[in-house]
């Protein structure tokens, strides 16, 4: 999270900002559709995301980032965000199931965490600074990947000043928390995943091990904080950012759990805006994913991050490549089918709108003005849809949803009136017909009317 100790003990805190309002410029997007989908890099653009960790759970991905409050100038960070997706590229905002004010001892630094399911829950390891001014890593809980979580100890689970815990369960059940900065440690979690046996142990961080880092000889090794501890093909990896500032991404593997580590080498350069760097990594669907953040957003920075995903294959060894940031991203996996019912929330690329939890459930957009869109990847359209339904509210006259194919000025096939529904939480359903929405292709709602905000948007859905 931070790139000095320093940083972590004596980090001034700024105080928050008015919350993000995203207008997207032309030359941000990509340029051209490309034959196959893929991401739009940063795949989150409705806030500022951080420290990327991706789950696979029931074959879809969980994705559990922290949240930079726009504006900031150091690390102002309150509480955690969850988004999905099925397809890589069209990802669903699940909002914030976890925040400071879930755990009672905590009060500042919202930092960097990971969730692993067992036993039917999941647990969301996550490292904050307590009252008393210390940073510690707490445990939150939960029965869904979506939430809501609640502290599981009443206290943190562990507290030495170590940031960024990364979690795994061994083949043997055996499940291990790593964490640190600017240590490295472990514990090893008994199977109630809230406790520990054998006390916290300290890696022994040596070139060989972690790389070399020149300029600093209180510091030998790249080693920073971060750390992504996964298995793969009987071989465990270390995946960590390195050095500072500003910080790239390594990695070291091991025979086992807890190595003998030994480096591989860089994963990502530094580039970027952002001076931190934070890896994820997942196998889905048959291939390799690595999850990062940068500051590729307008307004983005070492404090202002955003997070991206790029699609990757191991070396015949079990090497890690050097991925490079991108604007593309990684490329969809299937398509998305618009003749079932889809959150609103479901962005492939937005400009200008937010989200915030809905009286109806779940999440719904919000701040939609005359001109912002919600771009949606990959739709199958099949031989064709003849209507569109949304369910929609305005406390304000309403305006128009565009429902046009492959960008904001493609073809126009359909437009639904929003009325006035007397309230911004209270919804109705507009249907209008639709006309030559055939095959596969990227869905743009563009929103149009009178000054101020139009109107709220749930769900919508497609007929044939």
């Amino acid at each position: 999270m931070s790139c000095t100790l320093l940083d972590i003990i004596h980090g001034p805190q700024a105080n928050a900002h008015s919350r993000l309002t995203m207008k997207v410029s032309a030359p941000l997007l990509t340029a051209a559709l490309a034959s196959v989908a893929t991401a739009d890099n940063p795949i989150i653009q409705t806030i500022y995301s951080t420290d990327p960790a991706p789950l696979v759970h029931n074959g879809r991905v969980y994705l559990y980032t922290g949240h930079d409050e726009p504006g900031s100038t150091t690390f102002v960070m309150k509480d955690w965000r969850v988004f999905s997706s099925v397809d890589m590229v069209n990802w669903q905002d699940h909002g914030s199931p976890m925040s400071l004010a879930t755990f009672s001892w905590a009060d500042a630094n919202a930092w960097a965490g990971q969730t692993i399911q067992r036993n039917g829950k999941f647990y969301w390891y996550a490292s904050m600074r307590r009252r008393n001014g210390a940073m510690a890593v707490g445990v939150g809980v939960s029965d869904s990947p979506t939430g809501p979580f609640r502290d599981a100890l009443g206290r943190p689970l562990v507290e030495n000043w170590g940031i960024d815990p990364t979690v795994w369960i061994d083949d043997d059940g055996q499940a291990y928390m790593y964490w640190g900065n600017p240590g490295l440690w472990y514990v090893k979690l008994n199977p109630d995943m809230v406790s520990y046996s054998g006390g916290i142990n300290t890696v022994t961080l040596t070139t060989t091990g972690f790389g070399t880092r020149s300029g600093n000889a209180e510091r030998p090794t790249t080693y920073e904080e971060g750390s992504w501890i996964y298995k793969r093909t009987g071989k465990y990896y270390m995946v960590f950012a390195a050095s500072c500032c500003s910080e790239h991404i390594g990695y070291s593997t091991g025979p086992g759990p807890t190595g003998p580590w030994t480096y591989g080498g860089v994963v990502m350069p530094t580039q970027g805006s952002s001076f931190t760097n934070h890896p994820g990594v997942i196998d889905y669907q048959g291939s390799s994913y690595f999850f990062y953040h940068n500051g590729a957003l307008p307004g983005g920075g070492g404090y202002t991050r955003s997070v991206c995903v790029e699609r990757f294959t191991y070396g015949a060894n079990g090497s890690i490549p050097v991925i490079n940031m991108s604007k593309d991203g990684a490329p969809q996996v299937g398509n998305l089918n618009p003749y079932v019912r889809q959150e609103a929330e479901t962005i492939a690329w937005e400009s200008g709108v937010q989200t915030e939890p809905c009286s109806e459930g779940g999440m719904n957009v919000l701040s939609i003005n005359n001109g912002d869109y919600i771009k949606v990847k990959g739709v199958a359209f099949g031989s064709g849809a003849k209507s569109f339904t949304a369910r929609v509210s305005s406390a304000t006259s309403g305006g128009k949803i565009e429902v046009r194919l492959d960008s904001t000025g493609g073809t126009l096939v359909g437009t639904c009136n929003v009325p006035g529904t007397g309230g911004w939480q209270t919804w109705t359903s507009v249907n209008c017909a639709v006309g030559g929405a055939t095959g596969t292709r990227d869905l743009f709602f563009r929103f149009t009317g009178a000054g101020g905000e139009l109107f709220r948007f749930n769900w919508w859905q497609f007929s044939q």
